[in-house]
């Protein structure tokens, strides 16, 4: 189903329908896609009698007849082939009767005057069909929640202006195209930013809570100075490759134990005391030979 932009999405879950024979029901999310298949299946569920009355309920729920009435004739071209065989063409025909006959007593009454009527200064173009208004399409975009259906409603916007055949352009403002082009880079990028963003803060939501957990600690039963010493052999202690099994700093490696071990009471270690006790030059902390670790 091909989608036509609406400018105002009006339906309604079926159990808040008002008219459930006239509303356009979407029980899901409401969006550009949704509206208008709900659109379409309420044409081909109504009889042609009721049509008249159809388009006259949705005229009194929007606020701008006339660019409903231009969106619904685009949607309906648009879906052309969903009217094929003699019933359905028929009703295809009535729709088109129905709106060009709006159109022509809009024109020529009062009704077409909008509620809230844009400006002329701040019409970019005009085509036959309809004027082309950056100044709406913020408004617009603005009401819209979703980035996916601020970037289709734009893509739509532009591929329209391409396609129109324009009769007057607003020297004084910029090129609609341009800014609609503009307009949709900046929503892009903010949703590129928004998925960056976002993905920081989990990162670091994550980060913080790893650092509050609390780190498994090995408690040792005896003097600290055995296991320091056994470190200090495997720092100092050169072996046939030419190398120590541990190459580190006295502090990384002061660090290390404090971060992983308790004393025997069960007690966070000094770093000052355990970097004393891997100095190569501090022997009088070492333990004696029968409480060495051999290695």
């Amino acid at each position: 189903m091909q989608t036509a932009p609406f400018v105002e999405l009006l339906a309604v879950p079926a159990a808040l329908a008002k008219n459930p024979l006239f509303d356009i029901i979407v029980e899901d999310k409401i969006t550009i896609q949704n509206y208008c298949n709900a659109l379409i299946s309420k044409i081909l569920e109504l009889r042609q009698s009721q049509f008249p009355a159809f388009i006259d309920y949705q005229f009194n729920q929007v606020k701008n007849p006339e660019i409903w009435l231009n969106k619904f004739e685009k949607l309906l071209a648009n879906n052309a082939e969903q009217f094929e065989g003699i019933r359905n063409n028929s009703k295809f025909i009535k729709l088109y009767t129905l709106i060009e006959k709006k159109r022509t007593h809009l024109q020529s009454s009062s009704v077409k005057e909008p509620i809230t009527k844009t400006p002329k200064r701040l019409i970019n173009a005009e085509s036959e069909d309809r004027y082309f208004s950056f100044s709406e399409v913020k408004i617009h975009i603005g009401a819209l929640t979703n980035y996916p259906d601020k970037i289709l409603y734009l893509n739509e916007e532009i591929c329209e202006y391409k396609q129109s055949e324009v009769y007057f352009i607003n020297n004084k403002l910029l090129d609609y195209r341009k800014q609609c082009k503009a307009l949709l880079k900046q929503i892009q990028n903010e949703k590129i930013l928004k998925c960056q963003l976002e993905k920081e803060q989990a990162d670091e939501k994550n980060k913080m809570a790893l650092e509050i957990k609390p780190t498994f600690k090995i408690r040792i039963n005896g003097p600290i100075n055995i296991l320091t010493d056994a470190y200090k052999q495997m720092m100092n202690d050169v072996k046939p490759n030419g190398k120590p099994y541990i190459e580190y700093k006295i502090i990384e490696i002061a660090k290390f134990i404090c971060d992983n071990y308790l004393d025997e009471n069960g007690n966070e270690l000094s770093m000052l005391t355990i970097q004393t006790y891997l100095s190569p030059t501090r022997t009088d902390k070492n333990p004696n030979n029968d409480w060495k670790i051999k290695l």
